[in-house]
């Protein structure tokens, strides 16, 4: 059998700058490693930090919406399976492929359950708890939800949303995969590479500005936490990395009270395993914190929230401490600073996590045996899935012929 797939990206992938970015470069190695031609199309503009997928062999095409070029394109390049990067691409294009190759493998990797992400960053902004009915009353949640029954599979990214789909939402699990980051497992060799807790020092701060999670953090980190941590530590310098900061962030920085706004890292990981503590007081959010399982990576312990944390370990003890309110991040941040056995400790919780949940051998391997197992009975698993095909033709009706309308009237403009 021929093996193409086609992946209809949201954006163009940042790896260097987002742990999304570092995902999509994940499947599509997965992909070319078991012989695919990769085509990766997308309607954004690429910018300045977009990978050079060329350079691995994967072909990239600008594609437009509500255009019948798309028809054109999809029928010409007849992949076997069509990957879509979020809700909003099998939104927008999953009518269109369903139509014109209905017996590619559509599947969605929804990075991170935005709704839920937008659920919970409304009731932060209203100072409201995040509550499952709000998020279950929202629009954005119905689209998404009705996003991830009309593909064959999904794929999920954090345990805690594996759990919310299957024992909330009751969706079957046989459309669900729990598909994380997935990283070469932590050996002897590689700990050995990894610099002492002497030989490590400050703390560190990473993520995108264009994530409002993030610039909450820092905010939060200036205004609140680490004053409390200067007091203590003033020896101690905070790094903040991070590309598309916003000016209300760099103007935080401060060298007098050891508060740094870097900017850009062009390789996370080196500034992470620099640093002996890695902080992230993140108040609302979804999916994993990739920032997180780098620490894990190259032994740097975290501090974090429970939503920082959520979905990342299954109940395994943490790499480092968790705490919600400010007084008692900052006053676990100093305590694990100057602590070496507990340190010590908090990165072995990492490597074991890395290990048993992310290992990237394990879960290639689940991943490809889903893959066979549906194409083998494509018929069947989409006959099993009725809500799906309902969803299929009823709500895409209305995006169809919409869509349809638009197109023609671009013709005639």
């Amino acid at each position: 059998m021929k093996k193409k797939l086609l992946i209809i990206g949201y954006i163009w992938p940042e790896p260097n700058t987002t742990a999304a970015g570092g995902r999509m470069l994940q499947l599509i190695h997965f992909f070319l490693e078991r012989g695919y031609k990769v085509t990766f199309a997308s309607t954004a503009v690429e910018s300045e930090y977009s990978y050079n997928l060329e350079q691995l062999g994967v072909r990239k095409s600008t594609i437009q919406l509500n255009h019948s070029s798309f028809d054109v394109f999809i029928k010409e390049l007849d992949p076997t399976v069509v990957l879509f990067d979020r809700f909003l691409t099998e939104e927008q294009f999953g009518w269109k492929v369903a139509e014109q190759l209905p017996n590619a493998l559509r599947i969605l990797d929804t990075e991170d359950l935005h709704s839920l992400r937008t659920a919970r960053q409304e009731a932060y902004k209203r100072n409201q708890p995040f509550t499952i009915e709000g998020w279950l009353e929202m629009d954005i949640t119905k689209r998404e939800i009705a996003s991830i029954y009309r593909s064959d599979l999904s794929l999920i990214i954090s345990l805690f949303e594996m759990e919310l789909l299957e024992k909330t939402l009751k969706i079957n699990n046989d459309i669900l995969l729990h598909l994380p980051m997935m990283y070469k497992a932590i050996d002897s060799n590689e700990r050995k590479t990894w610099l002492s807790f002497d030989e490590k020092s400050d703390f560190v701060c990473v993520g995108n500005g264009k994530h409002a999670p993030n610039i909450d953090a820092v905010k939060k980190l200036k205004k609140e936490i680490w004053p409390l941590i200067y007091k203590k530590l003033p020896k101690c310098n905070l790094r903040i990395y991070g590309a598309y900061l916003p000016n209300s962030v760099t103007q935080l920085h401060n060298p007098k009270e050891g508060f740094y706004i870097m900017g850009h890292a062009i390789d996370s990981s080196e500034v992470i395993s620099r640093s002996r503590l890695n902080l992230a007081p993140i108040s609302f959010g979804a999916g994993i914190k990739g920032k997180l399982l780098e620490g894990m990576l190259c032994g740097t312990p975290s501090i974090t929230t429970d939503i920082g944390a959520e979905g990342i370990c299954n109940a395994m003890p943490w790499n480092g401490g968790i705490a919600n309110d400010l007084q008692t991040f900052a006053n676990v941040a100093i305590a694990l600073y100057e602590n070496e056995s507990e340190w010590e400790k908090a990165r072995e919780n990492g490597v074991s996590i890395i290990n048993s949940i992310y290992d990237k051998e394990a879960l290639q391997e689940r991943f490809l045996l889903k893959i066979r197992e549906i194409h083998q009975s494509l018929k069947k698993h989409r006959e099993q899935n009725f809500v799906g095909s309902m969803l299929l033709h009823h709500s895409f009706a209305s995006t169809k012929y919409l869509s349809k309308w638009i197109a023609e009237k671009n013709k005639n403009d």
